[in-house]
């Protein structure tokens, strides 16, 4: 008998995504507690299951929870994004490998959507199983697999399979009605894919709904009225198996990138200033190589902490600046040029700097560039020397090549007092095996 294609989709989910990182390099640390931190060691961003089963929660501030971070000897990490994104890098490229380029939807850093409508009904345990284990294999971070007739009802079955892993063993699918309206029924409308901490709390408190199933329920019209028109609609399909958010195909060429940090201090002097955002624009504009495109317009922002009396005054103030190029550019020097007379700008001496940031937007390809009649054209030989700043940037570190607009000593950088070693980026730190 033919196969018929039914409607079904997966998400493929890393568990405590940072912390499976940080565990892979240190095995002495699996199935430990440990966490790790945000930007500056600021809030706790990623936990295991012995953390969570301790109490520490998810967003909590750092300088809260290290009393009982010590006591309960949980070991802190300070986010090591070249590790986090190389690991991603490893596991989507795996799941293409095992399903096909695609039909994989990268949604987040540690999550993907699969396309299951050319898998027989009865060959999807075995696929899911397939996933997860060739995936911990070949790529050492554990994942979860939920999969049901829509995305939403995907994500519902994957929170299932992470909820008691023991039980599921990380694989759960909604494939029947009864265990679509058993899932429903088990799902707080707070943990709903699409419904944010305002929703809920509508939904719970004003109006009485406290589950996915009853949520499911609800009257189209109702929900148009009071959960964000279309959109709330096309939600209340997908939680009742009728697929409406298709599969996305893979964005290749970002059309803003951004670059932004919090300080690690507050800055008070223009040139520290300027040292930060030229080292983001630097940042930037790799990204925007990478993407072999140019950008047309840089925007500069910052974020100060004003002249204040106690701390419970405390407020943030931004404020930005933008220049269009005469022609787009990926140069980082020319970048900069444009760019450090809009930091003077900002500057306001005797102002207390917290954050500054980069974003390039009127991304166009670099092959297409229009040029300018008023405007000297590029040096061609600026691409091979980009190249090979890059090159070498990328192969041994960060920054072993930078403009000295970027500074020296830069006192203002982010504090990562816990970061773990670049252990598959950097020569220096790879991992030694004993």
């Amino acid at each position: 008998m033919p196969f018929i294609p039914c409607e079904m989709t997966a998400i493929v989910d890393c568990n405590s995504f940072y912390c499976s990182c940080e565990q892979l390099f240190l095995p002495a640390l699996r199935h430990k507690p440990l966490v790790v931190l945000s930007n500056n060691d600021g809030c706790i961003v990623s936990r295991t299951d012995e953390a969570k089963a301790l109490g520490i929660g998810m967003g909590e501030p750092y300088f809260q929870s290290k009393e009982q971070i010590i006591q309960h000897k949980i070991a802190v990490f300070s986010s090591n994004y070249h590790l986090y994104g190389d690991m991603s890098r490893r596991v989507m490229d795996t799941l293409r490998h095992l399903v096909g380029q695609q039909e994989v939807e990268v949604y987040s850093v540690d999550e993907a959507f699969i396309d299951l409508r050319h898998i027989s009904p009865s060959a999807l345990h075995s696929l899911a199983e397939k996933i997860r284990s060739t995936t911990e294999q070949w790529t050492g971070i554990p994942v979860s697999v939920g999969i049901g007739p829509t995305k939403v009802l995907s994500k519902v079955a994957n929170r299932l399979a992470k909820k008691n892993k023991k039980a599921t063993g990380c694989v759960k699918i909604l494939q029947r009605a009864e265990d679509i309206r058993q899932a429903l029924e088990q799902t707080p409308v707070g943990d709903i894919w699409g419904i944010g901490r305002r929703y809920a709390y509508l939904l719970r408190e004003i109006w009485g709904i406290e589950t996915a199933y009853q949520l499911s329920n609800m009257n189209e019209g109702w929900v148009h009225k009071n959960l964000g028109g279309v959109v709330g609609k096309r939600l209340l399909r997908e939680l009742r198996g009728e697929p409406c958010i298709e599969m996305k195909d893979p964005l290749e060429k970002k059309k803003m990138i951004a670059t932004t940090r919090m300080f690690g201090k507050p800055v008070t002097e223009e040139h520290e200033l300027k040292e930060a955002v030229a080292t983001y624009i630097t940042r930037a504009a790799e990204k925007l190589r990478r993407q072999h495109s140019a950008a047309g317009t840089i925007d500069i922002f910052v974020v100060s902490k004003p002249r204040i009396a106690s701390y419970t005054e405390y407020r943030r103030e931004s404020d930005a600046r933008h220049i269009t190029l005469p022609v787009p550019t990926a140069n980082t020097r020319t970048m900069i040029g444009y760019a450090m007379p809009l930091v003077s700008d900002l500057f306001e001496k005797g102002t207390q700097y917290i954050k500054a940031g980069v974003i390039l937007s009127d991304i166009v390809p670099d092959e297409a560039i229009q040029g300018n009649l008023f405007y000297k054209p590029a040096n061609p030989s600026d691409k091979k020397l980009f190249k090979a700043i890059d090159n070498i940037n990328f192969g041994i570190r960060e920054d072993a090549v930078r403009f000295g607009s970027a500074g020296t000593t830069r006192n203002w950088k982010m504090r990562q007092e816990h970061r773990s070693k670049k252990y598959t980026t950097r020569w220096e730190e790879l991992f030694d095996v004993p």
